[in-house]
């Protein structure tokens, strides 16, 4: 198509229209235009344009008449004015004047059907006729197919894609659609002979409206073609997160522009939906179960849980790779788990437990979406999770203040020790007491310092009893319930106890906060489930990517202390720092011996410490034991972060340790240590573990690799296509079917027959914070008619499409268990979204 653009249409010049009766006046060119037929002014076209072309030999298409040439050169200088010269008149009728098409020099020329002519199969015939169609600039369609009593075709019709006649479906009269039927009567008939032969019994080639140019035929639906190639770069695109409209321009620009293309921006957009509904499932509850179901059959290691509440519709969900299976035997000590994280179009908010790795970076350990925020759903979640992980269950939990979580934690975990986020907590502080008189004249101060300052819990407790005293507090229910739970987030309190750094649940939200860009209120559930899978691959890879900073690169010391250069050998880098930055405050502090009780020495360490707008001096304790070469600090640095204190490190200066016993190096930041979680995949359903993809890619790298290095040479060029040729006709007897066709038959599970999983109901759960943004009023009056509409439809959907008994927000994907082909009832209505 490309070389031909601007060759003209056989019947744009040469083509022998009948003259008019009366002459026409072409003044004032009358004189140049003096040979020339008539097409300037529109004439209807002739009933049969092949009658046109009969005079016109084929290779008749650009005029050779020297006089015509000559009086069209004297008409460009004549009207320079319009800026119109001898190739923008061609061009331009040859663009809009369309009754015929030419061919590109690559394709060949069929003749025009004929009673009689044999195929040797349906195939072969539509094959034909859709070339022809093709040349002459119409598209086809099947209009008629009749079948024997075994069900094999014996008659066809295929025809003109605007035969037929419209009858217009839409109740609106004044916004009539536009279509493309004039019952155009241009047809074949064709039956199956005896022989098994396909025969053209009649034939009628005649079109009663025009036909489209060369360029626009990639328009007509019939010869629109997504190929292979195309099919796998738009699919591995949106696997990348490309977006549709960049997507599509890629292949524009490898094509070399839109008219090489034979499929449009909106074919792409069909083929992605079906790829994700092949890939992903559509719906809810059922698509999610034939998932679960694909990830269990791929790997024993994959652990899954849905909740059906007596209706058959899901309420719970829970899952765990195998890969968080085997991480929580080295991370499983300590998890924080939250809820305050809306992630799909339910309205269930996302639960994940979340440890800390080597690195200090979060592990996932498992996830669930839940229905209800009440203490038997919790208990139903930590039990499934409990049984993943073999029943072991972790040291230390971290949660929000919720109530439910705590008899829920109380009943399953009862060894294990609960924590509040003590975020959370402080955060509420400007809430609850921001209307004291004195809140911001000294009240929110000495509360962080009784919090913070405090080593025991009998300082704690006398601190607290001197800012209730001296602010009069004593009446404030929401200070007096935190005291009564004390125990459960006072630091004071808790440094018995190995947290792993975390004392908050901010773990859990950023996990949350890494899945933003993957998932959204709207997501449906097999959706999220997918694209969260997407989601662990980059956290698979950051942490591969820390492994192998932490083995191949080196953090300089900043002293000269061997202690320093232990740490540096065995921790990764991350823990490393946090150990350096314990290194550098030993400036800041002041050791001195206060007593020595046999082979017990207590030490002072007064500590200079940094806030915002001064520096506070705080006394902290260590006891060193000689006898053991042990070092303990009223910090407790270690016991809850696992990194030795700039106070411990300061003794055993004084002490000139040069190498510190094994017990103070852990082996859950060591580097050196091979973990074989890390040899398991994080994904299984994966479209690349496909035999016929894998070979895919293979062929392709090789080529693509052999076209870098003989592109330059034309000799090689033409060697490699003739090899190419010669292996492409020795496998023209085997044909390949689509991967996406093959993806679909093995996409269907059989799972359990007669059941079906339905699709939660929109739940109203605890949510994220409230925005704080105030909303104009034109948003709010627009937000309000957009509700009032979307409630409208929603109305109108339910009426049509969903049974009488369903409520309003229920989303069900009506799907029987085992079939792929899903019938999903999505209402248009705006989801409440938890903002």
């Amino acid at each position: 198509m490309g070389e031909n653009e601007d060759r003209m249409h056989p019947f744009d010049i040469n083509m022998p229209y009948n003259s008019p009766s009366t002459p026409v006046d072409y003044s004032p060119f009358s004189d140049s235009f003096e040979h020339m037929p008539p097409y300037m002014s529109y004439h209807p076209p002739p009933s049969n344009p092949d009658d046109l072309r009969q005079e016109v030999p084929p290779t008749s298409i650009v005029p050779t008449d020297t006089t015509f040439e000559q009086n069209l050169g004297s008409t460009s200088r004549m009207t320079a004015e319009s800026c119109l010269d001898a190739d923008d008149m061609v061009f331009d009728i040859n663009e809009y004047l369309e009754g015929t098409t030419v061919v590109d020099d690559d394709e060949v020329r069929v003749e025009a059907p004929r009673s009689g002519m044999e195929f040797d199969s349906m195939k072969d015939l539509t094959a034909y006729y859709k070339q022809y169609a093709k040349q002459e600039g119409f598209g086809v369609r099947t209009q008629r197919t009749r079948k024997d009593d075994e069900g094999r075709p014996v008659y066809v019709t295929v025809g003109c894609a605007r035969g037929g006649k419209y009858n217009p479906t839409n109740n609106n009269i004044s916004k009539p659609r536009p279509t493309t039927r004039t019952d155009c009567k241009a047809r074949v008939n064709a039956t199956l002979s005896k022989n098994d032969k396909w025969v053209f019994t009649t034939v009628e080639n005649v079109h009663n409206h025009i036909t489209v140019s060369p360029k626009k035929t990639r328009f007509l639906r019939s010869h629109k073609h997504l190929d292979e190639y195309s099919q796998r770069i738009l699919d591995l695109n949106d696997r990348a997160g490309i977006r549709m409209n960049k997507n599509f321009y890629s292949l524009v620009v490898d094509a070399g522009g839109f008219e090489n293309l034979q499929f449009q921006e909106k074919d792409c957009r069909n083929f992605i939906d079906k790829a994700r509904h092949l890939r992903l499932g559509k719906g809810g509850g059922e698509a999610l179960n034939q998932y679960f179901q694909r990830m269990r059959d791929r790997n024993d290691g994959f652990v899954s849980n849905m909740d059906l509440d007596d209706e058959g519709r899901l309420r719970n969900v829970f899952w765990a790779d195998a890969r968080s299976r085997a991480a929580y035997e080295y991370f499983g000590d300590v998890v924080t788990f939250d809820t305050t994280y809306l992630t799909n179009r339910y309205g269930m908010p996302f639960a994940p437990f979340v440890g800390v790795n080597h690195h200090g970076q979060s592990i996932l350990l498992g996830a669930g979406l839940l229905s209800n925020e009440d203490t038997e759903t919790f208990v139903w979640l930590f039990r499934m999770w409990l049984d993943c992980m073999n029943g072991r269950a972790p040291k230390a939990m971290i949660t929000d203040q919720d109530r439910a979580m705590k008899s829920a934690i109380a009943i399953v975990f009862p060894e294990t020790r609960h924590r509040y986020c003590l975020w959370h907590i402080m955060r509420k502080l400007p809430e609850k007491l921001g209307s004291h008189a004195q809140f911001n004249a000294g009240l929110k101060t000495d509360l962080h310092t009784a919090l913070y300052d405090s080593h025991t819990s009998g300082e704690f407790e006398e601190s607290w009893g001197q800012v209730i005293t001296k602010y009069d507090l004593h009446g404030n229910k929401w200070l007096q319930s935190l005291y009564e739970e004390r125990s459960f987030w006072v630091p004071a309190y808790l440094k018995s106890v190995f947290w792993a750094g975390m004392s908050t649940t901010q773990r859990s939200e950023s996990m949350n906060a890494f899945f933003d860009g993957y998932v959204h209120s709207g997501t449906t559930l097999k959706e999220f489930v997918d694209q969260f899978d997407n989601a662990l691959r980059k956290k698979v890879e950051l942490e591969t990517m820390a492994d192998f900073n932490s083995n191949n690169q080196t953090i300089p010391c900043v002293s000269h202390f061997n202690i320093e250069k232990q740490f540096q050998r065995l921790y990764t880098n991350a823990k490393f720092k946090e150990v350096q930055r314990e290194l550098l405050g030993l400036m800041c502090c002041n050791c001195s011996l206060v007593s020595t009780e046999g082979c017990i020495l207590k030490y002072q360490v007064l500590d200079e410490i940094s806030t915002d707008d001064h520096i506070k001096t705080l006394d902290f304790c260590v006891y060193y034991n000689e006898e053991e070469v042990e070092v303990k600090c009223t910090c407790a640095l270690f016991q809850t972060r696992g990194i030795l204190c700039r106070h411990a490190l300061r003794v055993c200066q004084l002490k000139k340790i040069n190498v510190l016993p094994n017990v103070y190096v852990l082996d859950r930041w060591r580097k050196d240590l091979k973990r074989t979680y890390t040899l398991v995949r994080s994904s299984y359903d994966d479209q690349r573990d496909r035999a016929d993809a894998r070979n895919y890619e293979r062929v392709l790298k090789r080529c693509s690799k052999l076209a870098t290095k003989i592109s330059s040479d034309n000799e090689k060029i033409s060697a490699f296509l003739r090899v190419v040729d010669e292996f492409e006709t020795k496998c023209e007897g085997s044909t390949l079917e689509s991967a996406y066709e093959q993806t679909k038959a093995k996409a269907n599970v059989v799972l359990d027959k007669g059941k079906k999983i339905r699709s939660p109901n929109v739940v109203r759960g605890k949510g994220r914070p409230p925005s704080k943004r105030k909303v104009p009023p034109v948003e709010k009056l627009a937000t309000k008619r957009k509700k009032s509409t979307s409630r409208k439809i929603l109305v109108d959907e339910t009426q049509l499409g969903e049974t009488s008994g369903s409520e309003q927000h229920q989303f069900d994907d009506g799907v029987d268990v085992g079939t792929q082909n899903s019938i999903f009832t999505q209402s248009t209505a705006e989801i409440c979204r938890r903002e």
